[in-house]
């Protein structure tokens, strides 16, 4: 029987340590609070006798040494253990460079965080009675040695052994990149298929064989719940940008043998110098959407004319923060047909037409 169990998901830190914060002025991430917040909601998830803590990628700023070692220190010391998987930004380089880390580097850092074999850049172990973590690395260099998120054949090969040989387990799978599309056509989409998975099309079907249900994932920096044929993609918010989420997730069964996930999220309000955080971050987040939404209205499939785009744009500086924030709903019915229709796609909607509002708080029936 597997027994009923409180976990927590903190994803995105990118943590930064004061003399290694990038100052670049058009940035989106407010990486100045990334210290401070992790350290506020650590003081909330101390307090609530968690089982243990999910970290689903980007746990640095950019892969600086300093900032590995802070955080692993950090998390020795937690009363719960802690499971991590490489996010983009923690590897961005093969090879270590005057930076950052080397790829291979990573899992040495947090061999007392599922990485009990710094050898692998992926790992699977037993949380709980009758609970398996299954902790990928969705990290890739191509031949020229650019980034990509994809999992090569030995690392699928590896996980459909692990999958045969889990029985009745509850298995729960933690990935940096999407595996289920948050966004509309986000995986054809010009500026969002960088955050899915580029061979997703081969891990879902792996999953779905063997009955595995829930994914967390991070790098698209939003609340979000998406649903495909049986797999619930579970990504959350990124902490240094709005609205700075997190989320305290409980297993439980019922008197008929189901098993529900009930989640709840939180946000950080306040810490130093930011006294009024999510003020002060949704302007921040707004003041620098100009660039981001002109370029989202000229490309496909809207593709509008630059002028027209330039003339929409300041009319939509919240449209990037309300997504992130989750549970979106848009009234477009001032723009263009067609853009107004596009806009809406974006609201959380179902299928069949109605507002469904599941990305912050909600009871996701996992079996039954």
């Amino acid at each position: 029987m597997i027994p009923n169990f409180r976990f927590a998901v903190v994803s995105d830190l990118h943590i930064a340590l004061p003399h290694t914060i990038w100052n670049h002025p058009s940035r989106f991430h407010l990486v100045e609070v990334s210290v401070s917040a992790f350290e506020s909601v650590l003081e909330h998830l101390t307090q609530l006798d968690l089982d243990f803590l999910l970290l689903p990628g980007d746990l640095t700023q950019h892969g600086e040494p300093e900032n590995h070692a802070w955080l692993a220190q950090r998390l020795a010391k937690l009363p719960f253990p802690t499971y991590v998987v490489p996010g983009n930004h923690d590897v961005p380089v093969l090879r270590a460079n005057e930076q950052s880390i080397a790829f291979a580097d990573f899992p040495y850092y947090y061999r007392k965080f599922g990485y009990k074999d710094p050898e692998k850049p992926y790992y699977t172990c037993q949380i709980l009675p009758g609970v398996r973590l299954i902790g990928l690395n969705s990290n890739l260099f191509n031949d020229q040695g650019e980034q990509i998120g994809r999992l090569d054949i030995k690392q699928l090969g590896w996980l459909e052994e692990v999958l045969a040989s889990t029985g009745d387990e509850l298995v729960i799978v933690m990935i940096h990149h999407n595996v289920v599309e948050h966004l509309p056509n986000q995986s054809r989409h010009p500026m969002a298929n960088r955050y899915m998975l580029e061979n997703a099309g081969e891990l879902l079907p792996l999953l779905r064989r063997y009955g595995v249900r829930l994914v967390f994932t991070g790098h698209l920096h939003i609340q979000d719940v998406a649903y495909s044929q049986g797999i619930y993609d579970i990504t959350t918010g990124s902490l240094v940008s709005y609205p700075h989420p997190y989320r305290v997730l409980e297993f439980r069964h019922d008197h008929y043998g189901r098993q529900w996930l009930q989640m709840l999220s939180y946000r950080v309000e306040s810490v130093p110098n930011f006294p009024n955080l999510q003020h002060s971050s949704r302007k921040w987040m707004g003041d620098r959407s100009f660039p981001f939404i002109v370029r989202f209205l000229t490309l496909p499939p809207l593709s509008l004319p630059l002028e027209q785009a330039q003339e929409l744009a300041p009319t939509l500086r919240d449209f990037w923060a309300n997504v992130a924030n989750g549970d979106a709903l848009f009234d477009c019915s001032h723009f263009p047909p067609e853009v107004g229709h596009y806009f809406e796609k974006y609201g959380a909607i179902a299928t069949c037409g109605t507002p469904t509002l599941i990305d912050n708080h909600s009871t996701l029936l996992v079996s039954g």
